[in-house]
């Protein structure tokens, strides 16, 4: 899994206890994670269809530095299922963990569209491993 992108924890992303919201933090899961799929597809005409079970691990902290890990779990027809994996750029600890996150390809309409992408056709562009 690479890296791609981080993020400092700031006040107004804390909630009543002093940590990270996991609202924020989802938003910005389903951001990173998005332009990952975006990326991959060679379109920005997606959607989030699905998030699978979220469980925060860990908490984060005003100042800590978090990191968005993704990698593709698989390719469909007009989708894409991304894992992500949040952790503490210091520590390594994981925040949190999603394995999968997918992503439809759509028409002007918001109607789902075949991608026209295969695992090897991505692989090959942009040099990412399932």
């Amino acid at each position: 899994m690479k890296y791609y992108s981080r993020r400092m924890v700031k006040y107004q992303d804390l909630n009543p206890a002093h940590r990270l919201f996991g609202g924020a933090l989802l938003a910005w899961i389903d951001e990173e994670a998005a332009i990952f799929a975006s990326c991959q597809l060679g379109t920005p005409r997606i959607v989030t269809k699905f998030m699978s079970e979220i469980n925060f691990v860990a908490p984060a902290e005003v100042g800590d530095i978090v990191e968005f890990g993704l990698a593709i779990v698989s390719v469909g027809r007009t989708s894409l299922t991304v894992c992500c994996n949040v952790r503490n750029k210091h520590t390594k600890q994981t925040i949190i963990n999603v394995e999968r996150i997918v992503f439809v390809c759509v028409d002007a309409d918001g109607d789902a569209k075949p991608h026209g992408k295969t695992v090897e056709s991505i692989q090959a562009t942009n040099g990412d491993e399932l």
